[in-house]
């Protein structure tokens, strides 16, 4: 288990990461979704990510509320993904220590985690099972 603790996200993160523009709407989205079996993807503008875009996003849209009690599938679908991302997002360096990232993904309750490099540009994404994959390759020393 000291292994665990000396691991950073460089050696466990997804380098080859797909992404989302932010004009891109969200029945194209759902696609992807289904096609990959991501929870989330990078929103990039012009090569810079400008936020995270995951399921629970959008199924929010189909929430009901007092102003709009039967959502129709087609309209809200339509949508675009830089309506419902979130711009203010969590991320980690390639050097963050991997015991920081479990603690992230705990007290945010989040299953991925964006990896920039130090010019700000998306160097890849640290999921949980990233996290679990280290923990048991740490165990067995």
């Amino acid at each position: 288990m000291y292994k665990f603790l000396e691991q950073t996200v460089e050696g466990y993160m997804t380098r080859n990461v797909s992404t989302v523009q932010r004009d891109q709407n969200l029945l194209a989205l759902s696609e992807m979704f289904e096609q990959d079996d991501f929870n989330s993807y990078p929103v990039e503008d012009d090569g810079q990510v400008v936020g995270i875009v995951t399921k629970f996003d959008i199924l929010k849209c189909f929430a009901f509320t007092p102003s709009q009690m039967l959502p129709r599938y087609h309209d809200l679908m339509s949508r675009k993904v830089g309506d419902v991302m979130t711009p203010e997002f969590i991320y980690v360096s390639p050097e963050t220590r991997l015991t920081r990232v479990l603690q992230i993904m705990v007290e945010h309750r989040i299953r991925s985690i964006i990896v920039l490099d130090s010019s700000q540009k998306l160097a890849g994404i640290v999921a949980r099972q990233d996290v679990i994959v280290a923990l048991k390759a740490t165990a067995n020393d």
